[in-house]
């Protein structure tokens, strides 16, 4: 009984400590590697309490000890080891790579430009993100007229803030990145600052390197900001601490921070690929009281991809856009908001911290 106690106890505490401490701090193969080392610890004590009962001890031993060394060998050259890996994984050349407590980042360089990776999920492809990123930020931004004061939940990239700063009346940009080496990444190295425009740099933007979720909450802020828009660029819900940020819960802490008048935007992987998933965050956005408008467009590197605007509001197609957009036009602007018979709403639950149905299905 008292074997079995330590054997589950041992086994709760690996499990907290395996994504909350050894991942983020040593990496996936070095806390693989850590564990084979404890195990042939396990095997050396087994032999020593059983020295006497043992015919070939020392070979048994030398099978440790070798078994040992490989393993120390592996931990050591375990960063070698992740880029020979990565090397086979991406087609491209590796330009710059990290491994942050939240993810490991990788961005590529090929003959169509540079690529960035987040825990291998690819985020934008340089020849095409102009494409999503316009689609993301100006039908909200345009529709408002003349934001002064605006959030951008993720985006870490700078993406997104570049081109929130095409608008003059602009006057405070907010960005809300969880990981610091993300926008420390975007804002210091000349290549991937040439791709934001330099935007992560400019004197109107506050980073903010904190959960989006606490954020919102206020924190310890007597009066949490108002903003006329909130541009919200978060990776797909893959998982539970991502999926939080797609519930009910969150978009009712979302509506708090918008102005009467403002509008938030989403968005909300793609509605022809993922059609359920699309629908349902358009059904949890709506389940809070927001006006919700759907809209997607095509970006050859993900296919369609969907995008929600919410808001207290209805939206109200822009008349103008600014200048120079290589994507987005007045004229072209409301096609984005028709949608064909395979990518048409279908029936779609509420995703709730209790449930959190996009990750789960």
């Amino acid at each position: 009984l008292q074997v079995l106690t330590f054997d589950y106890l041992g086994a709760l505490a690996v499990s907290v400590a395996f994504p909350l401490l050894l991942v983020p701090q040593l990496g996936l193969i070095r806390t693989g590697l850590l564990f084979g080392l404890l195990n042939a610890a396990v095997a050396f004590w087994t032999l020593w309490v059983f020295r006497h009962e043992l015919r070939h001890l020392g070979a048994h031993a030398w099978a440790c000890v070798l078994t040992v060394a490989a393993l120390a060998a592996g931990f050591a050259v375990a960063d070698q080891i992740t880029t020979l890996a990565e090397d086979k994984f991406y087609h491209d050349r590796i330009v710059l790579a990290a491994t942050s407590p939240y993810q490991r980042i990788v961005v590529t360089d090929g003959r169509t430009g540079h690529k960035l990776f987040l825990n291998g999920n690819l985020q934008f492809a340089e020849r095409d993100e102009y494409r999503y990123h316009e689609a993301l930020v100006h039908p909200a931004m345009a529709a408002f007229g003349a934001p002064r004061k605006v959030a951008v939940l993720g985006g870490g990239d700078g993406m997104a803030v570049r081109e929130i700063l095409k608008y003059p009346s602009v006057e405070s940009v907010t960005l809300v990145e969880l990981d610091p080496n993300m926008t420390g990444l975007f804002a210091n190295d000349p290549a991937m600052a040439k791709l934001n425009g330099g935007s992560l740099s400019s004197p109107k933007l506050h980073i903010v390197n904190t959960d989006a979720f606490q954020w919102l909450q206020g924190g310890d802020q007597a009066e949490p900001d108002m903003f006329d828009v909130i541009v919200v660029d978060f990776p797909d819900p893959t998982n539970f601490s991502i999926g939080k940020l797609y519930t009910n819960t969150f978009y009712s802490l979302l509506a708090q921070r918008l102005s009467a008048s403002g509008y938030a935007v989403i968005q909300t992987t793609s509605p022809l690929v993922a059609r359920q998933s699309f629908w349902t965050v358009v059904n949890t956005i709506a389940s809070v009281g927001l006006h919700a408008t759907p809209y997607h467009a095509n970006v050859p590197s993900f296919g369609e991809w969907g995008y929600i605007i919410a808001s207290h509001r209805s939206w109200h197609l822009p008349t103008a856009l600014p200048k120079g957009l290589r994507f987005l036009s007045p004229q072209t602007l409301p096609l984005l908001f028709d949608f064909p018979n395979d990518m048409a709403r279908v029936p779609a639950e509420v995703n709730r911290l209790s449930n959190q149905i996009l990750v789960t299905t």
